[in-house]
């Protein structure tokens, strides 16, 4: 099929994503930064970004890109939108799709993150980022509070197994505040869909501490969450 000059007549320029990925580790909620090692802004602080190819979509190319970066597959993603101002890139014109992902720091290739001179870092205590990339950090905490309160993808950045102080500190780290112990456990007791194992977590003390998971096909089948 013979090509449309319509297509012809219009500028082209980059379609880029930007991947803002999500840990938590001792009770802070981490981002995970790259120092560029390449121009533009090289030494600088950003995202970790890539171009979107010819044979994949803009989905696809932040799941290759998430991979590159941390070894993972399957994990939460969700898009949080376009950044498209005009000189957002010095380098060229770039439109550029964020995504951001909620992983378990525990799973992910450390080598792999370090090869890529990557790093996390306490998401209260930021350095200055390149570009628009502080615009996307921020628009992607909040979208990720927002659907936290009523979904259950904060256990994402959990490991399968885990106590009930890790997760009210888990949720205090998302929100930004402190929330009352009794009522927090209150909450928890309500979603049958968290499970108490009958394991014990003894790192922390002698007594330890019961250790719960997600029952997946019990939450589909009551949909009840709320933190």
């Amino acid at each position: 099929m013979p090509k449309c000059n319509y297509y012809r007549e219009h500028p082209k320029f980059y379609v880029s994503i930007d991947c803002i990925i999500f840990g938590f580790s001792r009770g802070k909620l981490n981002l995970l930064l790259l120092k560029r090692n390449f121009e533009p802004s090289k030494g600088q602080w950003s995202l970790m970004g890539g171009f979107v190819q010819k044979d994949e979509s803009t989905d696809n190319a932040a799941k290759r890109i998430l991979r590159e970066l941390t070894g993972l597959d399957d994990v939460y993603m969700e898009q949080v939108g376009a950044f498209g101002e005009i000189d957002r890139d010095p380098g060229e014109r770039v439109v550029s799709i964020a995504y951001y992902a909620l992983i378990n720091i525990d799973d992910h290739d450390e080598q792999s993150v370090q090869s890529h001179n990557a790093s996390w870092t306490d998401i209260s205590a930021l350095p200055e980022l390149i570009f628009d990339h502080r615009e996307m950090v921020d628009r992607a905490r909040n979208m990720m509070k927002q659907k936290a309160s009523v979904e259950p993808i904060g256990f994402n950045l959990l490991p399968e197994l885990f106590t009930l102080t890790r997760l009210q500190t888990l949720y205090e780290a998302i929100y930004g505040e402190t929330m009352d112990k009794r009522n927090f456990r209150k909450r928890v007791a309500d979603m049958a869909f968290i499970e108490e194992t009958g394991i014990i977590d003894k790192t922390g003390s002698k007594r330890g501490a019961r250790l719960y998971r997600v029952n997946s096909d019990l939450y589909r089948k009551t949909g009840k969450f709320k933190i």
